[in-house]
């Protein structure tokens, strides 16, 4: 077999496409960078919501133990008053 042939193109400097993709989002904010940040920030919570809820969902044989659980309280512990 051949290996496909190389990209002619150089890869695109990580740093400028994060500073695109932020332009990128101001833009779509018109402008207002307090916008952009709260867009982001309420997607950054639903994919940590999303992330949780899948986490809790896939079974602890199908991730072979790579999920660690949060361990559960025991009922024999004194609650704190």
């Amino acid at each position: 077999m051949t290996d496909p042939a190389p990209s002619d193109s150089p890869e695109p400097d990580p740093i400028e496409q994060l500073e695109a993709e932020i332009d990128e989002a101001i833009s779509l904010c018109g402008g207002d960078v307090r916008a952009a940040l709260r867009a982001t920030l309420i997607a950054n919570a639903y994919v940590e919501a999303e992330i949780e809820r899948l986490t809790k969902a896939v079974s602890s044989g199908f991730s072979r133990g790579r999920i660690r659980r949060p361990a559960k309280p025991r009922s024999s512990e004194p609650k704190a008053s």
